[in-house]
């Protein structure tokens, strides 16, 4: 088969014969993939920027996938850590960490929006009590992740949802997506009287903006959830003192390990729904075998990157 292979940290892949998959454990099933997302975590994951790379090559890369099992049923599926990922014609799947997609769903579109929709999905659902009628602040709400995530909040019944971001022009769009109000990074003191932060950016805009969101809130005795998703500003966020002092102020994180596996599988089956659907607005750009080396390292737009054997 061919598959999209990586053999160095700095390399994007290539497209190349590789070995077929074989099926070893008893959950274990060889499938054919129709669509693999381009995530981050794709990425940071083969160029050892994310906490769970193992630096072990060559590697296949592909955290995810639209999948066709031999019965000819669709799935979406969950890879765990492996050196033979997604961007491939053939995988293995353990089905225990997929779900078998509804009828009409485009592989396409799901590949696009699981990994990016489940971040906030899961933040909502799994990892705080969030409340219907609380308000929400998304911290870079103009990447595929963060315009999902202004989504999802409205879906689960947020009151109001504050959208913030450096690209004005992306900014200009999310009140069609359900924000009620958009700000640059230097006007989110407008949204002290949040409930809850669903950060995507973290490094110094994150720290920039906490004391000052902190200090502007009405009553800085009510509780302020600070949800740590993404990192694309950079890993670690100088936070000052005063922050965890002045406020009643909670950072938690978000993401692989700090939920079960059975956690994030559980939530699958109605964001697929929903994405089917059409609820959930997804941008995808479906990219051929030939044409992954180039898109590899392509961060200029809000589309989600497909993978397309």
């Amino acid at each position: 088969m061919h598959a999209a292979v990586i053999t160095a940290h700095d390399t994007p892949p290539v497209h190349r014969e590789h070995p077929d998959p074989v099926a070893r454990g008893e959950h274990e099933m060889v499938v054919d993939v129709l669509a693999a997302g381009l995530h981050h975590l794709t990425r940071s994951k083969a160029d050892g920027t994310h906490y769970s790379a193992t630096g072990v090559f060559p590697i296949v890369p592909g955290v995810d996938g639209v999948v066709r099992e031999p019965s000819g049923r669709l799935r979406y599926a969950v890879l765990d850590d492996t050196a033979l990922g997604t961007f491939a014609e053939r995988t293995v799947i353990d089905v225990r960490r997929s779900i078998v997609l509804p009828d009409g769903a485009d592989p396409v579109q799901i590949a696009a929006a699981m990994n990016p929709g489940m971040s906030s999905w899961v933040a909502l659902r799994r990892r705080i009590t969030f409340r219907e009628g609380q308000r929400v602040l998304v911290i870079g709400a103009t990447g595929s992740a963060g315009r999902m995530a202004v989504q999802i909040a409205k879906r689960f019944g947020a009151a109001e949802v504050f959208a913030a971001g450096r690209d004005t022009a992306r900014l200009a769009a999310l009140p069609g997506l359900g924000a009620d109000r958009v700000l640059t990074f230097d006007e989110i003191a407008a949204a002290a009287d949040v409930d809850v932060v669903l950060d995507f950016v973290w490094g110094e805009p994150a720290a920039g903006a906490m004391l000052p969101l902190l200090t502007a809130r009405a009553d800085r005795s009510a509780p302020l959830t600070w949800v740590q998703i993404g990192s694309m500003a950079g890993p670690a966020a100088p936070i000052p003192a005063a922050a965890l002092r002045a406020a009643r102020l909670q950072i938690v994180g978000s993401g692989i390990g700090s939920l079960s596996p059975r956690d994030f599988i559980a939530e699958l089956p109605e964001l697929a729904a929903a994405v089917t659907e059409g609820t959930i607005d997804v941008r995808a750009r479906p990219v051929g075998a030939a044409g992954i080396g180039q898109a590899w390292n392509d961060h200029r737009s809000d589309e989600r990157l497909v993978y397309v054997p």
